[in-house]
């Protein structure tokens, strides 16, 4: 069972594998979800809680609860990456860095809930998965070349995983290293795995912000592993990174979304 919804200026699909339990109910409570997360944290609409907030309109009290719990989260990011994820990228408040993860991550526990226990939901390349896609094999995760459009650089598989990557091929260089004001540029693409994508989405974005020390930050994160692609296409991963298979390398018509499974 597939779906595709534009929410949150991307694109999310979805991917269920039997047993669907209730499936039609558990996506459009999930895209209701995800809907209900862009009215409430973006930054591209003048009258949502998150932008008045950030114009100062109201206050912390005034906005769902939701805010308050998601500005929780990224100030622990902010604490555990020594500061290079923020809030506040370019001056103005912008926890982007780590909703869409989090509201991924929460629409896979409502598809769970409601009995789909094996699925794949993939928000513009951010992706948590749950279950298995057949009973005898994992889900596997073929990660874009972010310097040669048409391969692929490696492959995960696992189970119940959150894969979430930083770089600078769809949007050029946007993400900035706090501590210089600059935008980062040591790293091509940074790929993190993990189980939960809302941690995972935001440790990618500082990873990538940090540059070379990413790796080492990495090894000490528990449960956290790394592929990263260079500028100048040299590769490196942390020790656990799971199933490190050589590069599927394949000819496409254009370039390909950040991630396919299969």
């Amino acid at each position: 069972m597939r779906h595709v919804e534009h929410v949150m200026g991307t694109v999310f699909s979805f991917d269920l594998r039997p047993p669907f339990g209730d499936g039609r109910h558990a996506v459009a409570e999930a895209v209701a979800w995800l809907h209900q997360v862009d009215a409430v944290f973006s930054t591209y609409r003048a009258d949502s809680p998150v932008s008045r907030l950030g114009a100062g309109e109201i206050g912390l009290d005034d906005c769902p609860p939701q805010v308050a719990d998601v500005l929780e989260l990224c100030a622990s990011v902010t604490e555990v990456s020594g500061g290079y994820f923020t809030t506040r990228p370019s001056g103005h408040l912008d926890p982007s860095g780590l909703v869409k993860g989090w509201a991924i991550e929460q629409a896979s526990r409502i598809l769970t809930r409601c009995g789909a226990v094996n699925h794949c939901l993939n928000g513009g390349g951010d992706l948590q998965c749950a279950g298995r896609p057949a009973p005898d094999r994992p889900w596997r995760i073929a990660v874009a070349h972010p310097l040669r459009p048409g391969t692929t650089a490696t492959v995960i598989a696992g189970d119940d995983l959150a894969v979430a990557t930083s770089g600078t091929a769809e949007r050029g260089p946007h993400i900035t290293n706090p501590h210089t004001g600059r935008p980062a540029l040591d790293l091509a693409s940074i790929t993190l795995t993990g189980t939960g994508l809302t941690m995972i989405d935001a440790y990618a974005t500082a990873a990538f912000a940090m540059g070379t020390a990413a790796r080492a930050w990495i090894e000490g994160l528990s449960g956290v592993e790394g592929f990263a692609v260079t500028p100048t296409g040299a590769t490196w991963h942390t020790s656990g990174f799971p199933d490190l298979t050589p590069p599927i390398i394949e000819e496409a018509k254009g370039p390909p979304p950040p991630f396919r499974t299969r």
